[in-house]
């Protein structure tokens, strides 16, 4: 299913109906140091990424216990350590309370309230995840909707060996709904410093503008 994006920003407090999970237990090894805690705009790429999520209820920190101090946020260990994205997800939605949780990582800080709103207003009934489609046509499983009834789906994968969260729920399948049309400022991902320099000189384009 593919849904176009809502039009214009959304500038109001939002309350979601939908918990939230960042996975932040990544090694970094290609930023050279711990880009959770990277500085943008005065505050880290982590806060940037739960204030985009601050209307959810619960929060869901899936990280190291002790790692980060994130204000309203529970941490979690994570189930499958050092097994990816993936098994993020699996101890996401094993801990959240049936129904829906955005699953976040650190390396997406542009993510605001508008962005999880037009994917929440995508939601549909039989849909098992909502992802937003990028400007090059890439779908977006991290930064995305996920229902728990997918916990015995992503939980199968893992124990095959299976680390790739795009399968957990792929974009051709009839549950998985796709959202269209959003601004490229969202999908700027921050895996290097050079990556977080430019994040900087494309604010004008992003959605903070």
């Amino acid at each position: 299913m593919v849904w176009g994006a809502i039009s214009g920003p959304c500038h109001t407090a939002e309350v979601f109906g939908f918990a939230a999970a960042i996975i932040a237990g990544g090694q970094s090894r290609r930023f050279g140091q711990d880009k959770a805690l990277a500085l943008w705009r005065g505050q880290t790429l982590l806060a940037h990424v739960a204030a985009g999520l601050a209307g959810a209820h619960p929060r869901l920190l899936i990280a190291p216990p002790g790692k980060y101090a994130l204000p309203g946020w529970e941490t979690l260990g994570d189930l499958r350590p050092g097994e990816g994205p993936l098994a993020g997800l699996e101890t996401a939605l094993t801990h959240a309370p049936a129904g829906w949780v955005a699953l976040a990582g650190v390396d997406h800080p542009a993510l605001t309230p508008a962005y999880w709103h037009a994917l929440a207003q995508a939601l549909t009934p039989g849909a098992l995840s909502v992802q937003a489609v990028a400007p090059d046509g890439s779908a977006q499983p991290l930064g995305a909707l996920y229902h728990t009834a997918l916990l015995p789906r992503v939980t199968a994968l893992l124990d095959t060996g299976e680390r790739r969260l795009r399968l957990a729920a792929p974009p051709g399948m009839p549950d998985t709904v796709l959202v269209r049309g959003l601004s490229a400022g969202y999908f700027q991902n921050v895996n290097r410093p050079a990556d977080l320099a430019a994040l900087g000189r494309q604010e004008g384009e992003g959605p903070y503008s």
